[in-house]
C-alpha cells in the first residue's frame, strides 16, 4: 500500500499549522496560559533575531520536538480536529494577527522543566508558566 501525501493548496496556512504543531508538541497544550507564552516567545524571538517564522519553525535547537529521537516528535502528528490543537491554532493565528499580548515578559529562549539545556545552566529564567522555563 502506497501513501500519498496531500498538501494544502492554501499556503496562508502553511505557517500557521506548522507553528500550532510545534506549540501542541512543545507544550502537550497543558493550558491555555503555556500556549499564549509558547506563542508569544516565538514572536519575541522573531523580533529580535530578525529570523522569519520559517527558520525559526525548522531549529531544532529551540524546539526539541523537531528531533526524531524526541518523545515529542510524534505530537507533531496530531490530527488537525483534536481540540487541544485547535485551540494551538486560534493562539498562532491572534499572535500572527498582532492580537496576542506577550505572555511571557519578553522571552525569547524556553525548555521544559523536566529538562536542563547547557544553554540555561547560567541564566535565570523570567517565567515558570506550567512546568515550561522561558528566559531573555
Amino acid at each position: 500500500m502506497q501513501l500519498t501525501l496531500i498538501r494544502n493548496p492554501d499556503e496562508s496556512k502553511k505557517i500557521p499549522y506548522k507553528m500550532a504543531r510545534i506549540v501542541y508538541a512543545e507544550t502537550h497544550a497543558i493550558s491555555l496560559r503555556a500556549v499564549e507564552a509558547l506563542t508569544s516567545m516565538i514572536h519575541n524571538f522573531a523580533v529580535k533575531s530578525g529570523y522569519s517564522f520559517q527558520q525559526i519553525l525548522s531549529d531544532k535547537e529551540i524546539f526539541e520536538s523537531l528531533n526524531k529521537t524526541s518523545p515529542n516528535n510524534k505530537l507533531l502528528h496530531v490530527e488537525p480536529s483534536d481540540k487541544k490543537f485547535q485551540m494551538c491554532l486560534r493562539v498562532v493565528t491572534r499572535m500572527l494577527k498582532g492580537t496576542l499580548p506577550d505572555s511571557c515578559y519578553g522571552a525569547t529562549r524556553f525548555h521544559r522543566d523536566d529538562k536542563m539545556p547547557e544553554w540555561a545552566i547560567a541564566r535565570g529564567y523570567v517565567a515558570d508558566i506550567d512546568g515550561i522555563l522561558f528566559y531573555l
